[in-house]
C-alpha cells in the first residue's frame, strides 16, 4: 500500500512513486536493478537489485583445475580482464611459493597497466555520454583502440587475453613489439589532452557534476569503497605503493597517487584521468626496463597435474575500479576447494542508496555513472 504524504510548501497531497530504471539501461554497464521511491522528481530511497547477471563462478572454480580457472576469472569485470586473471594466478603461486621469471613479473606489469588505460578510457568517454555528450566517446575509442592493438598483437585476444599463466606467462613478446608499444603510449598521451580539453572545458559538464554525488570518508570506510571513487573522497590507499606485488617496488619513482577531497561525481572523473596519465607512465617505466633486460625464460615449467598444498592464502590486487580479493583454500587437490572473490564493484555499486537520497532523477544518472562499476564484477 503506498503512503501518502504532503509535498512540502505546496498544501496538495502527492503520493511516492516507485520507478524500476532497468534491469537494463544505457547507464548501468551491464544487467543492473534500481528500484526507486520517488517523490515528484526527488529520489527518496533507492534500492540496487543484482543478480541478473549471476554464473555462479565461485562453485565452478571448484570443479576446475589451476590452469582452467584462469579462463572463468577474466569474465566477471571484462573491462579488466588481464587484471582479473592475473589476481588468481598471484593466489596459486603464493600457495605454491613459486618464484616468476624476472622477465615475466616485468611484462605482467606491463600488461596490467594498458589494460588499465583500456578500463579508465572507456569510463572516460562513457561517462559524459551518460550526461549527454557525445564527441568524447569517440576521442576516447580512438586511443582505446591504438592500446588495444598492442594488447592483441602480444596476446591473441581483445578482451578476454587468457595471457597469465601459473608460473608465468602463455609466451613471451613478439620481435619488435617493444618499439609498437611505446609508440602506441606516446600517442595516447599526446592525444588525451584533447580528450581532457573536451570534458573539462565544458562548463555544461561542470554544472552536472560538480557537487553533486558527495561520498563521505566515513561511507568510505563503512562500505569498504575503494579505487578511483574512494580516492576522490580523500582515501590515500593503493596496493600499489602501500603493498607493492609484481615490479612495483622498483616503480615508487614513478607511481603517483593522485587524491582528491571533495568526493563528488567531478572529482571521480577528475581521479580516473590522472591514473590513466600515471599508468601511461608506469608503462613507459616498464618499456623502458624490459629494454635492458637480457633474454630469458616468462615461465616455470609445470608438473601435467597441478596440486596446491593444503592450507589457505589471501591475496588481493590494485585492480583499475578497486581492490580485488582472492581467499584461495586448498586440500592438496588439483583443484581448489574454495576460492572466494572479493570484486571492487559490489562494494562501489552497494555504498550508492546512501548518496542518492535527496537528488533529483536527473542527476542519478550522474551519480550512478560516476561510480564506475561493471555489472558482471557486482555478480560474478
Amino acid at each position: 500500500m503506498n503512503e501518502v504524504t504532503a509535498s512540502v510548501g505546496t498544501g496538495f497531497a502527492t503520493t511516492d512513486m516507485v520507478l524500476n530504471i532497468g534491469p537494463q539501461h544505457p547507464a548501468t554497464h551491464g544487467v543492473l536493478r534500481l528500484r526507486l521511491t520517488l517523490d515528484g522528481e526527488r529520489v527518496v530511497a533507492c534500492e540496487p537489485i543484482i543478480g541478473y547477471m549471476h554464473r555462479g563462478v565461485e562453485k565452478l572454480f571448484e570443479v576446475r583445475d589451476y590452469r582452467q580457472i584462469i579462463v572463468l576469472a577474466n569474465r566477471h569485470d571484462w573491462l579488466s580482464a588481464f587484471s582479473s586473471e592475473l589476481g588468481v594466478v598471484l593466489a596459486v603461486e603464493d600457495m605454491l611459493g613459486m618464484e616468476v621469471p624476472e622477465r615475466a613479473t616485468w611484462i605482467r606489469t606491463l600488461l596490467a597497466e594498458l589494460n588499465r588505460v583500456l578500463n579508465h578510457l572507456m569510463f572516460l568517454g562513457s561517462y559524459p555520454l551518460e550526461l549527454g555528450a557525445i564527441t568524447p566517446i569517440f576521442y576516447a575509442f580512438r586511443e582505446r583502440e591504438t592500446i588495444q592493438e598492442v594488447m592483441e598483437e602480444v596476446s591473441g585476444g581483445r578482451m578476454h587475453y587468457m595471457f597469465n599463466r601459473v608460473g608465468g606467462l602463455k609466451e613471451d613478446i613478439p620481435a619488435g613489439w617493444t618499439g609498437r608499444a611505446s609508440a602506441a603510449v606516446s600517442t595516447v598521451r599526446t592525444r588525451l589532452q584533447e580528450l581532457e580539453d573536451l570534458i573539462f572545458g565544458n562548463e555544461i559538464f561542470r554544472a552536472r557534476t560538480r557537487g553533486v554525488g558527495v561520498l563521505s570518508p566515513d561511507l568510505v570506510h563503512a562500505y569498504g569503497v575503494s579505487g578511483p571513487i574512494a580516492r576522490a573522497s580523500g582515501l590515500d590507499l593503493d596496493l600499489r605503493r602501500d603493498e607493492p606485488y609484481l615490479a612495483y617496488a622498483e616503480l615508487q619513482d614513478v607511481l603517483r597517487v593522485p587524491v582528491m577531497t571533495e568526493g563528488d561525481c567531478y572529482a571521480r572523473f577528475a581521479i580516473l584521468l590522472e591514473q590513466t596519465k600515471v599508468s601511461l607512465d608506469l608503462a613507459d617505466a616498464c618499456l623502458a626496463r624490459l629494454s635492458q633486460l637480457a633474454p630469458g625464460p616468462v615461465n616455470v615449467r609445470l608438473p601435467k597435474i597441478l596440486k596446491a598444498p593444503e592450507g589457505s592464502t589471501y591475496v588481493w590486487t590494485e585492480n583499475p575500479l578497486g581492490l580485488n580479493g582472492y581467499y584461495l583454500v586448498s586440500r592438496g587437490e588439483k583443484t581448489p576447494w574454495r576460492l572466494k572473490l572479493r570484486s571492487a564493484s559490489f562494494n562501489n555499486v552497494a555504498v550508492l542508496p546512501e548518496i542518492v537520497g535527496g537528488t533529483v532523477v536527473a542527476d542519478l544518472v550522474a551519480i550512478l555513472g560516476s561510480m564506475f562499476f561493471v555489472v558482471g564484477d557486482i555478480d560474478k
